[in-house]
């Protein structure tokens, strides 16, 4: 079993109450997105408006997806660069990008803690912090599965 299968296994266990699972299809992304949100606020140093806090923390999110599985940070890419993207267009419509990724950010924690509560178990991050960035591979890897592609 490779180091991804035993992570998404783990993450699993406390992760089977259909509502819980339901939650976690809508808020696990919804964090990532608001996270992301929130780095893209911070600018970084030069004069390109591209360079952000954001690029740089995806960056080593990326390098770590990269070390468990190459098509889950395929997939992961996508994800993140969608959720760049967004964040791209929302601060061309000169919208409050930091009281948006807030606002996301905390509605869809209090989601996620309500299914947790629902599925009787605590949240897999509170024994391990890096159980925050297999939330999302775990999704890609069922929609994945789902496709009939391989996640390992």
């Amino acid at each position: 079993m490779t180091r991804l299968q035993e992570l998404l296994s783990e993450y699993s266990e406390s992760h089977q109450n259909p509502v819980n699972k339901a939650v976690h299809w809508v808020c696990v992304p919804a964090i990532f997105w608001s996270i992301v949100g929130l780095l893209y606020a911070v600018p970084l140093p030069g004069e390109s408006e591209w360079m952000n806090l954001a690029l740089l923390a995806l960056a080593a999110v990326m390098i770590y997806y990269v070390r468990l599985s190459i098509p889950i940070s395929i997939v992961m890419f996508i994800f993140s660069m969608s959720c760049f993207f967004a964040w791209r267009f929302i601060d061309d419509q000169g919208l409050s990008i930091p009281l948006i990724a807030i606002i996301v950010f905390v509605v869809a924690w209090i989601g996620q803690f309500w299914g947790h509560k629902v599925e009787g178990k605590k949240p897999s991050f509170l024994k391990d912090l890096q159980f925050l960035l297999i939330g999302p591979a775990w999704l890609a890897s069922q929609v994945m599965t789902r496709e009939g592609a391989r996640g390992e």
